[in-house]
C-alpha cells in the first residue's frame, strides 16, 4: 500500500472513564447500571460528536467484547452502535480475542477497509472500540431440561423456591478466570512468570507503586482530558457525572502496598495492590484510509504502521506480548529503539515486568513503558482495554511531538496483540 493509503485513527476519539465495579468493595460500582452495549454506545456517541466526520460516511461498526454480560449482550456491535447513534442501515460486528478484543477491533477494520471486500466506499469510514461491563452475572448450571419445582424447567426464571437445598450460583467474573488449558486462574499464570523471571514481591509492589504514582500525576495535569468523555450517572437526586477514572488511588504509598496479603497463592507475590483493577468502560474510534480523510477534510491522529498477534504458552499467558511485539515492530519495519511510547496492558505487576525485561532486549527503552500509569491504577475493561491504550497513546504521541506508539497485551489463554501506531 502507498503512504496514502495507511489505515489512519482520526482525531476525536474518545472512552468512558474507567470506573470500578464496586464501591469500596462494599456497594455497586458507578458504572453497575450500564450495560457493554450501553458503555459502548457512550463511547461511539462522544467519538461521533467529537470527529469531524459527518455519520452518514460510517459504513460499518466493528466492536470488541469478551464476555455476554447483561442480556442484550448478545447483540453486541449492533446495540452499541444504535446506542451510539448510527442509523439503522449501518452493520455491525462484535468481536472477542478475550483481553486484545479492543485491539482486536482495530486489527478487523483496519483489515476490512484494505481487503475490500466488504468495504462500503461510499461510507469509507469505519467506527472501531471495545466495551466491557465487568458486572458479571452469578450463573446456575444444568437446569434446563431438569424439574424444578412442579414443572420441567423449558426456558424462562426459575423459582428459587423449587431448587434443591444447597444449589449454589457461580460467579462467571471468578469462573472466566481460570483456563482449563492452563489449569491454573490468571493471576496464576503471573506468579509463574514471577517465578520464571526470579522477580521479588518488592519489585511488584514497587511497579504497582509507579503505575499508580504516574495515573495520579497525569490525572490530576488534566493530560486523560481529551480522551474522556464524561458520563452523567442518573440516580434520581443522586445524580453524578463521572469524568475520572475511579481506581486511582491519592494516598498511596509503598507501606500500603506492602501490608496486603498474597491473594493467589501462599508465599505468592500477587496482591490486590498490584493487580489490574476490576472496572467497567468502553471506547470508540473512527478509522479509514488517510486518503479518504484527506478526501473529506478531517483530521488524522495517528496511523497504523504494524500489527502483531502471537501465541505462547497458557501457564505464561502473560508473556505473549514480547512475540506479538516482535511480529509487529518487523511488519511496521521499525526497530525496538525507535519507539516513543508504550502501553502495556498491566495485568498484573510480574507479568508486566517480565514482558518489560524482554522488551529491553528489543531495544524498547523500559522508562518509555506506561508513563501515565497503567491497568494496575487505571483498570482493565476486557473488551475495551486495546481500544483505551490505543487512543490514550495516540494522544500522548502528538501532546509530546513523538512519533511511535507501541499498543500491546497480554491475553487468556496464551496470546499477545500489539499495535505499532505513527502520530500524524
Amino acid at each position: 500500500m502507498s503512504q496514502t493509503d495507511s489505515i489512519v485513527i482520526l482525531d476525536g476519539a474518545k472512552r468512558t472513564p474507567r470506573a470500578d465495579i464496586l464501591i469500596n468493595n462494599k456497594e455497586p460500582g458507578l458504572f453497575s447500571r450500564f450495560s457493554a452495549t450501553q458503555l459502548g454506545g457512550l463511547a461511539i456517541k462522544g467519538t461521533l460528536d467529537n470527529t469531524n466526520v459527518d455519520n452518514g460516511l460510517v459504513g460499518h461498526v466493528v466492536m470488541g467484547m469478551a464476555q455476554h454480560s447483561h442480556r442484550d449482550s448478545i447483540y453486541g456491535a449492533k446495540g452499541m452502535a444504535w446506542r451510539g447513534g448510527l442509523g439503522k442501515t449501518v452493520p455491525a460486528l462484535t468481536v472477542a480475542r478475550i483481553c486484545g478484543s479492543g485491539a482486536e477491533s482495530i486489527a478487523v477494520g483496519a483489515e476490512m477497509i484494505t481487503a475490500g471486500l466488504r468495504h462500503d466506499k461510499k461510507r469509507p469510514f469505519m467506527v472501531v472500540g471495545g466495551a466491557e461491563s465487568m458486572q458479571y452475572p452469578f450463573c446456575l448450571y444444568n437446569y434446563r431440561g431438569k424439574k424444578v419445582g412442579a414443572a420441567v424447567q423449558k426456558y424462562g426464571p426459575i423459582d428459587t423456591k423449587g431448587l434443591a437445598a444447597g444449589t449454589h450460583l457461580q460467579d462467571m467474573l471468578l469462573m472466566s478466570l481460570y483456563d482449563p488449558s492452563a489449569e491454573m486462574a490468571m493471576a496464576n499464570t503471573a506468579e509463574e512468570l514471577g517465578r520464571r523471571f526470579e522477580i521479588s514481591r518488592t519489585e511488584a509492589d514497587e511497579f504497582a507503586f509507579r503505575s499508580q504514582s504516574l495515573a495520579k500525576d497525569n490525572r490530576d495535569a488534566g493530560h486523560f482530558k481529551e480522551e474522556t468523555v464524561a458520563v452523567t450517572v442518573d440516580s434520581g437526586p443522586d445524580s453524578m457525572v463521572v469524568e475520572h477514572d475511579t481506581h486511582i488511588m491519592d494516598n498511596i504509598s509503598m507501606a500500603k502496598m506492602g501490608r496486603l496479603p498474597a491473594a493467589f497463592e501462599a508465599g505468592g507475590i500477587v496482591t490486590a495492590g498490584n493487580a489490574s483493577a476490576v472496572v467497567d468502560g468502553g471506547a470508540a474510534m473512527v478509522i479509514g484510509k488517510e486518503s479518504d480523510a484527506a478526501k473529506h477534510d478531517v483530521k488524522p491522529l495517528a496511523r497504523i504502521a504494524g500489527i502483531g498477534v502471537a501465541a505462547c504458552d497458557s501457564r505464561i499467558m502473560g508473556y505473549g506480548p514480547v512475540p506479538a511485539t516482535e511480529i509487529a515492530l518487523a511488519n511496521a519495519g521499525i526497530e525496538g529503539k525507535e519507539i516513543d511510547r508504550v502501553e502495556l496492558n498491566e495485568a498484573f505487576a510480574p507479568q508486566a515486568i517480565a514482558c518489560i525485561r524482554d522488551f529491553g532486549k528489543m531495544g524498547i527503552d523500559p522508562a518509555k513503558v506506561n508513563m501515565m500509569g497503567g491497568a494496575i491504577a487505571l483498570g482493565h475493561p476486557l473488551g475495551a482495554t486495546g481500544s483505551i491504550l490505543t487512543l490514550t497513546c495516540a494522544y500522548a504521541l502528538r501532546r509530546k511531538g513523538e512519533r511511535y506508539g507501541l499498543v500491546t497485551m497480554c491475553i487468556g489463554g496464551g496470546q499477545g496483540i500489539s499495535l505499532i501506531i505513527e502520530a500524524l
